[in-house]
């Protein structure tokens, strides 16, 4: 099966064809929002981070602004730093050049004289990057190049009866036309360890899956909390999920039943076809970044209560099966899968019409974030600020 996208000078294929305003740090956000306004095809990452950070933080930041430069979805990139940061324009720069060699500028605001002057500059790199993307035209690609990027959140039972295993069945379906599926957030498997190590491709894949999951829970033991003091979360709970356990065996049903082919750390670059882990934390923006910055192309965002969430450099499609939540967020929720529940339809019907949307989205149909123009970004952090 083959999808319409746009060839990079790296070989990769993207589904959209943005130029991105990258912020060093928070410093550098809003000049780089100045910049991204006034430039017709470009967005921005809000960055809270890139500064006054741990050594493991600083690095973690690193990885994910250059994979959201690197991301195929991506046309140039235009990095703006404030000078002091710890997350120096010119070291991004390298990185971003490590992965890529798509089209890229970066300013200093303090070495250009301030914003107003970075902004013009900025404003011009971005505004020549636009144009030349204009350019651009969707060329046939194979859908063996498309990553997935599977999310859940505002979970409640019908997320794990209806609209998980519905976006199973399009995991299943893209992972045997060679494709790219990613599972996420390692809270949310605690309590199926042995169901996934037993889907693992081999044992060296199992032992690292096992490892993610135990590291995560001893991560807060070291602080002195308790993982499950904050998840599941007041709405999972108004919605009757009562423990992690719960949560997790309805979680995993957004991965279908493929073997789990490799783990990657947060935000790491996905090399491996077929269904693969990636550690990220429960929280979904920050979660979304993570596989963002690891190379999906599209989202598939699950929820029972709703969420009106976006990313700005990927579409994100969000399903539920509740049909009450669907009825209150319509103008967020792109597909309804709530007939599953009511014994109306078939969870392999319903996964059809979704890889359908899928497709669509993929070919250029906006999902409802994109057209509402929802930019979340949040990202995950080992230690508090320095």
């Amino acid at each position: 099966m083959k999808f319409k996208g746009y060839r990079r000078p790296d070989g990769k294929i993207g589904i959209r064809n943005h130029v991105l305003v990258l912020p060093c740090s928070l410093c550098a956000s809003e000049t780089a929002r100045f910049i991204a306004s006034q430039v017709p095809g470009a967005v921005y990452i809000p960055n809270q981070g890139g500064c006054a950070v741990s050594a493991a933080d600083l690095e973690m930041t690193f990885k994910v602004l250059s994979g959201f430069a690197a991301n195929p979805n991506v046309y140039g990139t235009v990095v703006v730093g404030n000078s002091c940061e710890g997350v120096q324009a010119h070291l991004l720069v390298e990185r971003i050049k490590a992965l890529t060699n798509k089209p890229l500028e970066s300013i200093v605001i303090r070495d250009v004289g301030g914003t107003i002057k970075a902004v013009e500059l900025g404003v011009k790199y971005a505004m020549q990057m636009s144009m030349d993307a204009s350019l651009c035209e969707r060329e046939e690609a194979d859908i063996s190049e498309l990553i997935l990027a599977t999310e859940c959140g505002g979970s409640d039972p019908t997320s794990g009866l209806a609209a998980n295993p519905t976006l199973g069945y399009v995991s299943d379906k893209l992972v045997s036309m060679g494709a790219t599926s990613i599972l996420s957030e390692t809270t949310e498997l605690m309590g199926t360890e042995d169901i996934l190590a037993a889907r693992c491709a081999d044992e060296r894949v199992a032992k690292d899956l096992l490892a993610m999951i135990k590291n995560n829970e001893d991560h807060f033991a070291l602080a002195g909390e308790n993982i499950r003091d904050g998840n599941p979360s007041p709405g999972n709970k108004e919605g009757g999920l009562t423990t992690i356990e719960e949560k997790s065996l309805g979680c995993i049903n957004k991965a279908g039943y493929s073997t789990i082919s490799e783990v990657y750390g947060y935000g790491e670059q996905v090399d491996k076809k077929g269904l693969v882990v990636m550690d990220t934390p429960g929280q979904d923006i920050a979660s979304i970044a993570a596989m963002v910055a690891g190379g999906a192309q599209i989202v598939v965002f699950t929820t029972g209560r709703g969420t009106p969430t976006g990313n700005g450099i990927v579409p994100v499609i969000k399903i539920t099966g509740n049909s009450e939540t669907y009825g209150l967020m319509s103008d967020n929720l792109d597909f309804d899968a709530s007939a599953i529940v009511a014994g109306k339809a078939s969870i392999a019907d319903t996964g059809e019409k979704l890889f359908q949307l899928l497709m669509e989205v993929a070919n250029g149909k906006m999902s409802k974030a994109e057209a509402l123009g929802f930019n979340d970004m949040s990202m995950a952090r080992k230690c508090n600020f320095c």
